[in-house]
């Protein structure tokens, strides 16, 4: 499960959303033929674009020239959990992930910790569903020239698009989720609205695996992603060494498919994925900590979280 917040796909999230609302109209346009993808939210699966515009530009009071007007939230199921939900019954997969959505604005309200902000009706916010994702310049297909920039990418590429203001429906709140300040206190953070991305995105999974009873292995949670990212040398290692004996494969097939090296890994026994670490070629511990070492002192440079 992929959740990110961004400004906006368009770049720019200080002014009017009707570039970005024009954006996400766009499948409307290439698949004309497709069923018309109206926005939705808690309340209405019917909305115009010309209303999500209006309403998102109406909700700016007291909000500067220079102040974000709005955030982009992306919820990307992976393929793997898309396939998951076309094989439940009942709803059709659309409106499982517009269901889903809706569970995904109640974490972000909840998330602020404010008072009044407890679910998605307090927050002003629509989404629109996609059925496909596109090459871009950044994609290694586009930079061998395999495929073109902007061609339909291949496999289960559902997913949904979120504005929401930064204003909550009352015009009357600040919700910044770019806003991870601890502050001094507990009172102060509660002030200023304090958002953890990490446990808003940790959410979404645990979400999505209780709504669709969808068994999540841990090599496919955001919390071992996070920690293989971001985590010291320590936590990396401690984080694998709760992988079962089919993920550790998994994680060090998708890590020596470069280097062609499974086989011979493979040929003895081993009890843990460090065993497997450690009779890597190229795996020295000295190396990798000192990389650690080098990225803590950085991260301790930049208080705001990346993912």
């Amino acid at each position: 499960m992929f959740i990110n917040i961004s400004a906006s796909e368009t770049g720019n999230n200080k002014g009017s959303s009707a570039q970005l609302v024009h954006y996400l109209d766009k499948e409307n346009r290439l698949f004309a033929e497709q069923k018309t993808e109206h926005w939705f939210n808690g309340r209405d699966n019917y909305i115009e674009s010309y209303r999500v515009k209006t309403l998102i530009d109406g909700n700016i009071a007291k909000l500067s020239q220079t102040d974000a007007k709005f955030f982009l939230v992306n919820i990307s199921p992976s393929q793997k959990e898309i396939t998951h939900l076309k094989m439940l019954e009942g709803k059709e997969l659309k409106e499982q992930l517009k269901a889903f959505a809706v569970k995904i604005m109640d974490e972000y309200a909840r998330n602020f910790h404010r008072t009044g902000i407890n679910s998605n009706e307090d927050l002003l916010w629509f989404g629109k569903l996609e059925n496909h994702r596109y090459y871009s310049a950044k994609d290694k297909e586009v930079k061998n020239g395999t495929v073109k920039r902007g061609e339909v990418k291949p496999g289960e590429q559902m997913h949904i698009q979120v504005i929401v203001s930064r204003k909550d429906i009352t015009n009357k709140i600040k919700l910044s989720p770019m806003n991870n300040s601890r502050g001094n206190n507990e009172q102060h953070s509660r002030k200023i609205g304090q958002f953890d991305r990490v446990a808003f995105k940790t959410s979404g999974e645990k979400v999505f695996d209780e709504m669709f009873a969808f068994e999540r292995s841990l090599a496919e949670s955001f919390r071992y992603a996070n920690a293989q990212k971001n985590g010291n040398l320590e936590e990396r290692l401690s984080m694998a060494g709760h992988l079962n004996r089919h993920e550790q494969i998994q994680v060090v097939s998708i890590q020596e498919q470069n280097l062609n090296v499974l086989p011979q890994l493979l040929a003895k026994p081993v009890d843990t994925l460090m065993d497997l670490l450690l009779a890597r070629p190229d795996f020295d511990p000295p190396a990798l900590a000192s990389r650690n070492k080098k990225r803590k002192k950085r991260k301790g440079q930049h208080q705001e979280l990346k993912f």
